[in-house]
């Protein structure tokens, strides 16, 4: 394509990994041209296959409850969503999860929930002491919210290996908009500093479209992605949910999502990248676009059939269908679709290349 102002950004970011803030504003901005987006995808799956090839790794995700002690203002589990249908899985229910999913291929478990006081460290430990014990070879990722520094290290001496914890967005006034005042940008930010210097492979994200945010705040996003050098980034489209304050907010776009991806694979083309559950509900094909623009990790769900519809982050969030971990035969033949192939591995971060 002819090359302009914003693909010379692209280039730059794909052979230095990094921009100075003015640039990661315009490199934003410049995502609105289609074809600058569709060059940027280009680049990053070029990166991403110098690391994976063409492999899709595969976590089986299990939402372990939805209650929380939190009250944020975009989350459809939040404390003061009254119409909420709350439940928790017993570390057996869990574990039986965790059994249908092995004899199904998968060697990453995803233990994703609410805050909530009754995911103790006693209890968990318990949980991750059987799932190492039954499933050796496989990986524990937790994304279980906010907790004490002292708390994750015994959970990582358990025996979890990842864990997630989205930013949201790095902008501190953005932050407080879409969190009540008992939740602080900076013991967010602790927590992921803790996360990070106790060993874990950590993971942050944000949403994109969420009400108020701006070229500036996500290029203070990718800044801070640059800057903290995750091994995993979540990121999907805003979704509203009816029984929160931002009902009538606007929801993010695929097509911002998509390039903001891409942009994230060339900040750091060794990261797990997921094709988010939020990308296959705003697209029949969100989770095959999401790879072609960079991503290299899919989750689909193990949580007991009968409960996935009450994890509901968002409206409309899918929970069936090839979202289903049941139903991986159909995954693969999407992933196949479009040149790609489902791997049966725990699907570690890659070391980077030096250069």
């Amino acid at each position: 394509m002819e090359k302009n102002g914003f693909t010379y950004l692209i280039d730059k970011l794909a052979e230095e990994h990094r921009l100075d803030p003015v640039e990661y504003v315009l490199a934003v901005r410049g995502g609105y041209d289609p074809g600058v987006a569709a060059y940027a995808a280009e680049r990053a799956a070029s990166l991403r296959k110098q690391y994976y090839g063409n492999q899709v790794y595969i976590r089986g995700l299990i939402e372990v409850g939805n209650y929380c002690r939190n009250n944020c203002l975009y989350c459809g589990i939040r404390r003061g969503n009254l119409q909420c249908k709350r439940y928790r899985l017993t570390q057996a229910q869990i574990l039986s999860c965790c059994e249908e999913g092995y004899a199904l291929g998968f060697r990453t478990f995803v233990l994703q929930g609410g805050e909530d006081a009754y995911y103790s460290d006693e209890r968990l430990c318990a949980i991750l002491s059987a799932i190492k014990s039954r499933y050796p070879d496989c990986a524990v990722t937790l994304s279980l919210g906010e907790r004490a520094r002292e708390s994750y290290q015994a959970l990582f001496d358990a025996g979890a290996d990842r864990y997630l914890l989205r930013h949201e967005t790095a902008d501190r006034t953005h932050y407080e908009k879409l969190h009540p005042p008992e939740l602080s940008f900076d013991n967010r930010m602790r927590c992921l500093r803790d996360l990070q210097e106790i060993g874990y492979q950590v993971g942050c994200g944000f949403m994109v479209g969420s009400p108020w945010q701006t070229a500036e705040t996500l290029a203070m996003d990718l800044a801070f992605i640059q800057d903290f050098s995750p091994a995993m980034c979540g990121i999907g489209p805003f979704i509203p949910h009816h029984a929160t304050p931002f009902a009538e907010a606007a929801a993010g776009t695929l097509e911002q999502t998509l390039y903001l991806l891409s942009l994230i694979r060339l900040i750091q083309p060794n990261i797990l990248l997921p094709a988010t559950t939020a990308l296959g509900t705003v697209h029949p094909e969100g989770r095959e676009r999401g790879i072609l623009a960079g991503a290299n990790v899919i989750m689909p769900n193990l949580s007991p059939p009968e409960d996935r519809a009450k994890y509901e982050l968002y409206d409309n969030k899918l929970s069936s269908g090839a979202e289903s971990a049941q139903e991986r035969q159909a995954l693969e033949r999407r992933m196949a679709s479009i040149g790609y192939e489902v791997a049966t591995a725990r699907g570690d971060v890659k070391p980077l290349i030096s250069t």
